[in-house]
């Protein structure tokens, strides 16, 4: 199985994704633009990090669905609209109350739906709890894993909309982590990551894994892509191999 990362270039996805915390566990970094000229294996998983623009996703739909037609996996994060590029997602936007843990008896309302799936062998919902972007309406047969105060699901694993496999959430920890505040995201994130690293084995519906081992992040991206400039935009999107660091 390959993490593969898109990369939409921002200070904290760069962060995020080539600093020595979390690069190791990504085998690729591509940017929006290149994912139609990707050929993925069915045991792929592309993650697609908070406040990705919508409009960089949205001309390779037909290309993500085909990933997930083919056995594929998708994780799709918060702040970046995946309901206008991948099938069946019902999402609803809502105001986000940035300063909720002031008020008397603060609680966010974020819960775990399923504990006992493995994602919660590593994290509990105090680290999936700093702020709230919206809630989606799962089809029948999604396996919601995390709700907010009214029960709406902010995360959930699809196996029945496509033969592929979507992780959905609202949740946009790679933005703060990047940001460098709200230290929950990167509790997120540190276990996150690693149940990802595990992958889904691929095939017919009822041969699928469904529990998850803890595994190895990859030794080493295979490749970095050149960073933002800060005054003319993308460089390009070459892909450089990735420097030794002695």
């Amino acid at each position: 199985m390959s993490l593969i990362a898109v990369h939409p270039g921002a200070a904290y996805h760069i962060e995020s994704l080539e600093a020595p915390r979390y690069a190791g566990y990504f085998n690729r970094l591509v940017r929006p633009e290149s994912l139609s000229d990707i050929a993925f294996d069915a045991d792929d998983v592309l993650l697609v990090p908070c406040r990705t623009p919508p409009a960089r996703m949205t001309p390779h739909r037909t290309r993500l669905l085909r990933h997930l037609q083919d056995g594929g996996s998708i994780v799709a994060m918060g702040e970046a609209r995946s309901d206008l590029w991948l099938p069946g997602i019902s999402f609803t936007p809502q105001p986000t109350n940035w300063w909720w843990w002031l008020e008397e008896g603060a609680d966010l309302g974020v819960r775990i739906a399923a504990p006992e799936h493995p994602l919660f062998s590593y994290l509990s919902r105090f680290d999936l709890t700093w702020h709230l972007h919206g809630w989606f309406q799962p089809p029948d047969g999604a396996d919601i894993l995390a709700t907010d105060g009214d029960g709406r699901a902010i995360l959930y694993v699809d196996r029945v909309t496509t033969a592929g496999t979507m992780i959905v959430t609202s949740l946009d920890p790679f933005y703060h982590h990047g940001s460098h505040f709200m230290p929950a995201t990167t509790r997120f994130l540190d276990g996150f990551l690693p149940w990802l690293r595990t992958g889904i084995r691929t095939g017919g519906r009822d041969s699928r894994q469904t529990d998850f081992q803890q595994a190895a992040p990859a030794q080493k991206p295979t490749a970095v892509i050149i960073p933002f400039n800060s005054n003319t935009g993308p460089l390009n999107d070459t892909v450089l191999p990735k420097p030794h660091r002695s």
